[in-house]
């Protein structure tokens, strides 16, 4: 049998538009001979759909476009996700679409409400798993999470049932996963690992097709892959993008050699320019603008925008105060002149000058916090006012490690519609911009080497506010990503005194984070959906 995969990058909600390419793709598949095309997880819907499942009318549009669907599926199959409606109940479903007709039905059975997800709000489990025939063939059809508990893979079950292993026993000759698995570093291997052995366990090979894009904080890696029954990977489709194959059943009897893509840091660069794009695109803009402070943030900010957009779409934003240094609006302009975006500098001395005149005794400068933030808020709402006069989306420039500790302002450089590196820490920025300038010198040397410092006030230093990022980015990690208690955190060789001083801030900036743009998830716990912390409460550790 002849399958082809179609990873594609749906906009959520907009169904007209994924009704159309879903049968752009089909009249592909029909026409390089393939028996069946198989889609990623409510490719109709795009994922996640959230509260739109909650409106009659938007089930209603479903149902629609899914019959335009089903009337081209003339000598073709068609497995696709999308939500569907039986006994008053809503599902999570794969569709066998075949000759004009409904011919298969397989409802989600693993529900997840962990992370990211929270499933459980909308969809009913299937109650049962039986196997599909299609053209003489047995097929395992699973949707993601389905696949994903298997008790000798991980040494525990999430789950009662494990939909694979029942359908195995059902004699299913073939496994097909419809995924909507998000991205995050680390994940790619370890999916395909269990891919890998759970093909192997069962001696069954494996077609898993998952969505590619950007949607809100989730960012899709795509990443399909083809496992034959010895457990080894026979096809891999592309990363970050869209993608379409057809391939021959009878390869996944054949012993294969291979094994998963090594993630570098060139993954992460490619999930936020895809991120980037997406988020500006679906959310209907085309152009961006981004403060440029000379330093590492910013820098690695523009250069992602420039990429995901286009330089000729970028605008940069110098707003240089009394106590910005030469050397960093130099970089400033160097770096726009390097990535080719349109470079403006609106000084804020005067607007600055007038706060302290009105606001302080005396009119002169005290040096105090609020002066500090007074010069970020001054800058976010420059920054605001050319987005609303010009229609551009503002990128916040601010990084995993400043969120975590609250060192950030609102209304400042909290300001704006996307953040871009809200899940990147500080020293992986720097590992971004190595990685940007591979090639040539994209971001200024000197941006690099000097030390981080956001120029409030004379002389300043992140480290006269923070520990160093090297040392920080370690105990956040251990703490946020890893939920690590505070003695295995001390017992990696740091004072119990830093490490409660650490968490606290964390703990107090939470009121912040919650007024913060959305960010970009790329490591496996970000600030936002996925964890979801109380801003008042009185638990202290």
């Amino acid at each position: 049998m002849y399958i082809a995969l179609a990873q594609i990058n749906p906009v959520v909600g907009d169904l007209q538009h994924n009704a159309g390419k879903i049968i752009e793709y089909i009249d592909k598949a029909r026409s390089f001979g393939a028996d069946l095309v198989v889609f990623p997880e409510l490719t109709l819907t795009g994922y996640p759909p959230k509260d739109l499942l909650l409106r009659k009318e938007f089930l209603d549009e479903v149902e629609n476009n899914l019959q335009k669907i089903i009337s081209v599926s003339e000598n073709i199959g068609v497995l696709l996700g999308v939500p569907f409606r039986e006994d008053n109940d809503l599902y999570n479903t794969a569709v066998l679409l075949h000759n004009g007709i409904l011919a298969g039905i397989q409802h989600k059975s693993l529900i997840p409400f962990y992370d990211v997800f929270d499933e459980k709000r909308y969809f009913t489990p299937a109650k049962e798993r039986k196997s599909i025939e299609f053209k003489g063939v047995k097929l395992g059809v699973t949707v993601c999470e389905d696949i994903w508990n298997d008790k000798d893979y991980w040494n525990r079950q999430r789950y009662d049932v494990d939909p694979v292993e029942e359908l195995v026993r059902q004699g299913a000759e073939l496994i097909i996963n419809l995924s909507a698995s998000p991205y995050h570093y680390g994940k790619h291997a370890l999916r395909t690992d269990m891919l890998c052995k759970v093909a192997a366990k069962h001696r069954v090979g494996i077609i898993y097709v998952n969505q590619v894009g950007g949607n809100d904080h989730l960012i899709f890696d795509g990443s399909s892959v083809v496992i034959t029954r010895g457990g080894t990977i026979c096809l891999e489709l592309k990363k970050f993008t869209e993608d379409f194959v057809v391939i021959n059943t009878g390869a996944l009897h054949e012993k294969k050699a291979g094994g998963a893509g090594r993630e570098d840091i060139s993954w992460i660069y490619n999930a936020l320019v895809l991120g980037t794009r997406d988020y500006l695109y679906k959310n209907g803009f085309t152009r961006a603008i981004v403060g440029l402070s000379g330093g590492i943030d910013s820098s690695v900010t523009a250069a992602l925008a420039a990429d995901a957009l286009g330089p000729e779409n970028v605008v940069g934003v110098s707003m240089p105060s009394r106590y910005s240094s030469q050397g960093s609006k130099d970089d400033a302009r160097t770096l726009a002149e390097n990535l080719g975006i349109e470079y403006r500098v609106i000084p804020i001395e005067n607007m600055f000058k007038s706060y302290i005149e009105e606001l302080n005794p005396g009119g002169s400068p005290i040096m105090d916090l609020a002066e500090e933030n007074i010069q970020a808020r001054i800058r976010g709402n420059i920054l605001m006012f050319i987005s609303n006069r010009e229609g551009q989306m503002v990128l916040t420039t601010g990084n995993k490690s400043e969120m975590a500790m609250g060192y950030s302002t609102l209304y400042g450089d909290l300001a704006g519609g996307l953040s871009v590196l809200a899940d990147v820490p500080k020293v992986m920025v720097y590992k971004l911009a190595e990685y940007i300038n591979r090639e040539r010198e994209i971001i200024p040397r000197s941006v690099i080497n000097k030390p981080p410092s956001a120029e409030l006030r004379p002389d300043q230093k992140d480290e006269d506010s923070l520990p160093p990022y090297r040392v920080l980015d370690q105990i956040l990690r251990a703490y946020i990503e890893e939920i690590k208690p505070i003695d295995e955190i001390v017992a990696m060789g740091h004072s119990k005194e830093l490490v409660l001083d650490i968490i606290q801030r964390v703990n107090r900036a939470e009121y912040k984070r919650q007024q913060a743009p959305p960010g970009l998830r790329i490591t496996s716990r970000a600030f936002g959906p996925g964890r979801r912390m109380p801003i008042a409460h009185r638990w202290h550790l």
